[in-house]
């Protein structure tokens, strides 16, 4: 076969994530799981594929697609949700020079369409996949002697904790702690890891618990692992990964 009628220039990254109770009457009880597929492409393009499941009453499911820049700043983002085993909602968000569009159709709000100022083009979004978590930390300038750091405008598809409402936009801005540079094994492997925490979420109805996260110190910000405290209890774990 003609090798000149393929083509193959991005690179792609498939995983699993296991969400895991920490709470003393439910210690290591798996509670969900993520799938995700991340391509990146030779024109330093990124997009995410995320399928994911959280078991806890009420069930909540969540797709997701979710493109970036070479510059990692968002494009667009595609999130469906279904609560309970029921649809409760979809939506597509469009990011560009200084606005932030979403058009949805959901259980509660029926159809919605908005268009919010941002300053300049959004720098990140919270569309709820875990895996997306540590891309946010991309935003902690280490060359400053700041620590925590406030990362500046972020928006989320939904200000609930499970990402079980909308989709819609919802701003809010976020704080970050730099913990350090470890070595970090989980069942995907061992990496080279960045250890980050999130302090604090103003502009959230419910102020987030503290949420330590793990990536790869390699610039690509691949979640490794994180634990939240707090009500939630939770940690997170990458247990599958596979490159291409």
């Amino acid at each position: 076969m003609d090798e000149k009628i393929l083509q193959k220039d991005h690179k792609t990254v498939i995983g699993k994530i296991i969400y895991l109770s920490d709470k003393e009457d439910r210690k290591g009880q798996e509670r969900g799981r993520e799938y995700f597929i991340i391509n990146k492409h030779a024109n330093g393009h990124r997009k995410i594929v995320a399928h994911c499941e959280i078991d806890d009453r009420p069930a909540v499911m969540r797709d997701i697609t979710y493109s970036l820049d070479e510059n990692w700043l968002p494009l667009d983002c595609f999130v469906r949700i279904s609560v309970d085993d029921k649809f409760m909602g979809s939506g597509w968000f469009n990011f560009g020079e200084g606005f932030a569009e979403c058009e949805a159709d959901t259980l509660l709000e029926g159809r919605v369409s908005q268009r919010m100022k941002t300053q300049g083009q959004l720098k990140t979004f919270q569309n709820h996949a875990i895996a997306c978590d540590a891309w946010h930390l991309r935003l902690f300038d280490r060359s400053k002697s700041e620590n925590p750091q406030n990362i500046g405008e972020m928006m989320l598809s939904s200000p609930d904790h499970r990402g079980a409402t909308g989709p819609m936009l919802f701003s809010i801005t976020s704080n970050i702690e730099f913990v350090g540079e470890e070595s970090v094994t989980v069942k995907a492997g061992t990496f080279d890891a960045l250890h980050y925490r999130f302090v604090g979420t103003p502009g959230l109805p419910q102020e987030h618990p503290p949420y330590d996260v793990w990536c790869t110190n390699d610039g690509d910000f691949l979640f490794l692992k994180g634990a939240v405290g707090g009500y939630m209890q939770t940690y997170y774990e990458l247990v599958e990964l596979e490159n291409s």
